[in-house]
């Protein structure tokens, strides 16, 4: 029977506690920081050799949605009635708003050194110490909107900007494509700064500190906003009726070639296809 990921502002006060309290047991076995690892090893840009599969390419999507599945499965394990929820930043703007609440996520960190100070991923509470990281930092980080340099979180209008594009990737296949709403949702746009940045590439960047990187996985927000992500793809493939492309693997001599994963290649780290992932309706709904 399919479980259902909910908006995390609809959570009751005894799943929020449930949910926090199955992340911290996984982090406290170990298991969570393997997760890290992961997105870190398999985070590859476009200016590095050999196959990507994370980001910047057309697998940005199943990636996801697999890496969510095994978080979530690690959760149910712990707890059976945890499923991870999303947060829709276009309704939940600000800074204070869920899921930044004491009883959830915590809030923004400091202006010092953006150290999360509040919540129970604090590094005060000693229950969330950063062992895998780019940086020497054992503390999460965030700097919400970053106040010293202003930046809104994408708006409905933008989500529709992707949704509305009725092939979901095109050639190149990597961060400069221009068409296809792979890349308008993963966010990849031209020029330099804020501008540049859309969807999710932009929600990142608001959220800040830990969030900016390969490591962003330390941050817990990470899940919630790869929730509303994967919902989003549900929402197109409804849309549209269509598939994941490249359907074939980049012609021989053609620069991605080897570079991204075809619709019915294995999606490294797992023993899945992408056309796999496509419809996990018997695994679980959004409400």
């Amino acid at each position: 029977m399919a479980y259902t990921r909910k908006d995390v502002s609809t959570l009751t006060r005894g799943e929020r506690r449930r949910f926090v309290k199955a992340l911290l047991e996984i982090k406290r076995r170990g298991e969570y920081d393997e997760f890290v690892r992961t997105h870190i090893e398999f985070y590859t840009s476009d200016g590095e050799k050999g196959l990507r599969t994370a980001h910047m390419a057309p697998s940005f999507l199943p990636w996801h949605r697999q890496f969510l599945l095994e978080l979530e499965r690690a959760l149910r394990r712990v707890d059976s009635s945890v499923t991870v929820p999303y947060w829709d930043w276009t309704k939940n703007r600000r800074a204070t708003s869920v899921p930044w609440t004491d009883d959830l996520l915590g809030g923004t960190g400091r202006r010092s050194d953006r150290r999360v100070t509040t919540g129970p991923f604090a590094y005060a509470e000693g229950n969330w110490i950063l062992r895998e990281n780019l940086t020497d930092e054992e503390f999460l980080t965030r700097d919400l909107g970053r106040p010293r340099d202003p930046i809104e979180l994408p708006t409905g209008g933008d989500l529709e900007w992707a949704l509305n594009d009725p092939v979901y990737d095109t050639s190149p296949w990597d961060s400069t494509s221009r068409k296809g709403f792979r890349n308008k949702l993963e966010g990849w746009g031209s020029g330099r700064g804020s501008s540049s940045w859309r969807n999710h590439n932009r929600v990142h960047r608001w959220v800040g500190g830990a969030m900016v990187g390969g490591a962003s996985v330390n941050d817990p927000v990470f899940w919630m906003v790869h929730s509303f992500i994967d919902l989003q793809w549900t929402r197109w493939q409804r849309r549209h009726g269509a598939r994941y492309l490249p359907a074939r693997p980049p012609a021989p001599g053609h620069p991605q070639r080897g570079r991204v994963v075809a619709r019915h290649q294995k999606l490294p780290p797992w023993d899945v296809t992408p056309d796999q992932l496509e419809d996990v309706s018997r695994i679980y709904r959004y409400a």
